[in-house]
């Protein structure tokens, strides 16, 4: 993958960048992928979004397909790794999170950042996974809506995680941090206090 098939916001020389991948069914232009690379962005940190070979495809041909095998999705990842100069943090939503945190000790990344992490499939909550993020040595950082499928609080709370991993939780926002009515919250408020998390984080990793 080359970087002409990237989408790259923000400052060239920016302290920082935060290369962002996108979930298991939506692309890396997604009105959520959009809306929190141009937030980031906008706070003078690069942002790289990039696609999987899947999407790759869908976007040629209009083809639904499930995601690549899991060596595909790392490779993938650790070929954009490769291309990135100067520190950075991986990450990116659901999938595409969970596969950065997977691999982020190898990838060269300073941190990780996973927008609503799958601890387990919808409705299977036995399923997890979890396995790796109990050894995180990279500081890692979790943002997790409180009434995620793939994550409840209550849930994710009893989970013996690692030292290195933060959660921060998007109240009452689903997998895609999106409220109920009732709530008082709006999605703009929750994507905005998502962007504003990995903007501190991001900034964290370089130092003042």
């Amino acid at each position: 993958m080359h970087g002409n098939d990237w989408l790259v916001d923000g400052p060239e020389n920016a302290a920082i960048t935060f290369v962002c991948a996108h979930g298991a069914g939506a692309p890396m232009d997604s009105p959520f992928m959009n809306e929190i690379a141009l937030s980031v962005a906008g706070a003078d940190i690069r942002v790289v979004r990039f696609e999987f070979p899947y999407m790759q495809k869908r976007r040629i041909d209009g083809r639904r397909r499930g995601p690549d095998r899991m060596p595909v999705l790392q490779q993938t990842w650790l070929d954009v790794c490769k291309n990135i100069s100067g520190p950075f943090v991986i990450g990116g939503k659901s999938m595409g999170g969970r596969v950065a945190s997977m691999l982020v000790g190898e990838s060269g990344a300073v941190g990780c950042v996973c927008l609503g992490y799958p601890f387990h499939p919808a409705g299977k909550p036995d399923k997890l996974r979890i396995e790796h993020l109990k050894q995180v040595t990279t500081p890692t950082l979790i943002l997790q809506g409180t009434r995620d499928p793939m994550g409840k609080r209550a849930e994710v709370e009893s989970y013996p995680l690692g030292g290195k991993l933060q959660i921060h939780w998007i109240d009452d926002g689903d997998h895609s941090f999106v409220p109920r009515r009732r709530s008082g919250r709006t999605q703009a408020q929750n994507w905005r206090e998502a962007s504003e998390q990995v903007i501190r984080f991001c900034r964290a990793q370089v130092g003042p």
